[in-house]
């Protein structure tokens, strides 16, 4: 176990930070942002995975945070790490976590007091379940902080969690200030996390605040939420990619001279674009002015480690969230509700990256995502077998398909499962680049055929979901009745063969129909590269304008 050489640690004045997930496709571009104004910020606060190489290989922006980490301060906030749940981090994650903190310079970790994963595999979108706020929960969260500052040279910084369903007989500050207490550990007071307690438990947002030690918060989280109305009760959806709201900065306005101790505030600015993110940033660098401050100590932690209990019950609460047990049966059914609404809006955005039509045909309902999230497929995706979230879909997905009994559209929705199936295995290979005078697909497109025409069920879905989504608008509700039109088009597949075009699209693929003379056109460049002339004028006008194709 590492332990600090001394008896404190010493943490460096950070000033104004931006957060940033390390990718060169993400914005704002933390780097960019900060050479086009220079001075609008101080550090990067970058989430990554714990272990530096794998780090280094996944996170685009690596390279770049390494080169100018000496003039551009870094803190290191990983997501996959448990400071609840049912098992301690192991040894040897831990042993990562230090040396890539120490590697990059990063004076303190920092991290929401919640479960973040389970078998290795993170929940869908990094939506950790948080703990209850009495004494077990207390006592469990003690034991996974204390475990892994005990493998930490540099301090760990706990964060309080967002809520949605109040469970336990503390308020979420007295909460962390007990965890303080109980292991000495600094503070990280997430403003959103804590305008999400408020609501739920109907509480003004000041309330608990002149109790709780803000001269333990070495650091500040400000980031965007939603607001949401459900009957009687009001919730915050944390969501960074939305807009700061305004009682947020008045907030943090009446906070920071009161955090004696406070190292950093970091805007999570997350989704937002430069020239958005550029409007935040100014105002909070009028609150938290460029300058130098000395260093501080905070006393080390040498808190024995307790042991794990499991009281606070992490896989009642992980089943509650997912609609394995009625929300009836928890002490806060409204709140478990907008958990669990949320959490199947998160699993249901990331499975349509790969499966667009089968999720709408199999689980396009509040039912279905639950059939899904109840599954024993999606249950062992946590069960460390090295499976994904896509995988564990495709297998309930043909479990679904097999044991129904045949009807209409049954025969659509085993083609759409075949068809988006195959998808990934179109980009196995990388087709050569065209050299002068050629014409080639781009690098993104591939070509594509299947044995039966989907082309009405791909139009479909699309249409659907602008139409449903207008609707919901308008009269506040998804109408899903609408998607007995689904059923109908999946019942009537076209004969093949039918050719199309795949796209990559992050993470995901998108089916692009194509009219049969464009089609058949773009055969030609199935093998590789083509003369330009081979190709009719009026062919390379249509293909380039869908981005298609590329020219050397």
């Amino acid at each position: 176990m590492t332990r600090p050489a001394s008896d404190s640690w010493t943490l460096p004045w950070l000033g104004l930070g931006l957060s940033s997930n390390l990718s060169a496709s993400d914005v704002p571009h933390p780097y960019r942002l900060l050479d086009a104004a220079p001075g609008l910020f101080d550090f990067v606060e970058y989430s990554a995975p714990i272990a530096l190489e794998e780090a280094r290989a996944q996170a685009s922006l690596f390279p770049e945070m390494w080169r100018r980490r000496a003039d551009v301060p870094v803190l290191f906030h990983p997501v996959h790490l448990n400071l609840w749940g049912p098992e301690l981090e192991p040894a040897s994650a831990l042993a990562e976590l230090d040396a890539h903190a120490r590697a990059v310079g990063s004076p303190w970790v920092g991290n929401d007091v919640g479960w973040w994963h389970a078998g290795g595999q993170p929940f869908p979108g990094y939506l950790y379940v948080t703990p209850p706020f009495n004494e077990a929960g207390l006592r469990d969260c003690a034991a996974h902080a204390l475990h892994i500052q005990a493998a930490l040279s540099v301090p760990l910084v706990v964060e309080n969690p967002a809520v949605l369903a109040t469970r336990g007989d503390l308020h979420a500050l007295d909460f962390m200030a007990k965890l303080h207490a109980r292991t000495g550990l600094p503070l990280l007071l997430d403003l959103g996390h804590l305008l999400s307690h408020q609501l739920s438990a109907g509480l003004p947002l000041r309330a608990g605040l002149d109790g709780f030690p803000l001269d333990q918060v070495v650091e500040i989280h400000l980031a965007g939420g939603v607001v949401t109305r459900r009957g009687p009760r009001t919730f915050y959806v944390d969501d960074h990619t939305q807009p700061v709201r305004e009682e947020l900065f008045e907030l943090l306005a009446d906070v920071l001279p009161r955090c004696s101790r406070l190292r950093a505030v970091t805007f999570e600015g997350d989704g937002h674009p430069p020239e958005v993110a550029l409007t935040s940033l100014r105002r909070l660098r009028a609150l938290v002015p460029k300058e130098s401050r000395p260093p501080i100590a905070h006393p080390a932690s040498r808190e024995p480690v307790p042991a794990l209990t499991q009281e606070s019950q992490p896989w009642a609460l992980f089943d509650a969230g997912h609609g394995v047990t009625p929300a009836t049966e928890d002490a806060d059914p409204e709140g478990t509700r907008a958990d669990r609404d949320f959490r199947l809006a998160v699993v249901a955005e990331q499975l349509d990256r790969e499966w667009p039509l089968t999720r709408l045909l199999l689980a396009a309902t509040p039912e279905g995502l639950e059939s899904f999230t109840r599954s024993r497929e999606y249950r062992a995706l946590f069960a460390g077998l090295g499976r994904s979230l896509s995988h564990a879909f495709a297998s309930w997905a043909r479990k679904r398909v097999m044991t129904a009994s045949s009807g209409q559209g049954q025969d659509g929705v085993a083609a759409a499962l075949s068809l988006e199936m195959m998808l990934p295995h179109a980009f196995l290979q990388a087709p050569p680049a065209p050299a002068p005078g050629q014409v080639a697909l781009a690098e993104d497109v591939r070509l594509g055929s299947f044995p039966a025409d989907l082309t009405e069920l791909v139009f479909a879905t699309r249409a659907l979901r602008r139409h449903l989504t207008g609707r919901a608008w308008a009269c506040g509700a998804m109408e899903v009745s609408g998607l007995e039109a689904l059923a109908q088009v999946a019942a009537r597949p076209g004969p093949g063969p039918w050719r199309f075009a795949i796209r990559r699209k992050g993470p995901g693929f998108e089916v692009v129909t194509l009219p049969p003379g464009v089609a058949e056109g773009l055969r030609a460049l199935a093998d590789g590269p083509r003369p330009v002339e081979d190709l009719p004028a009026w062919l390379l006008e249509e293909g380039q304008a869908r981005g298609l194709l590329r020219r050397a």
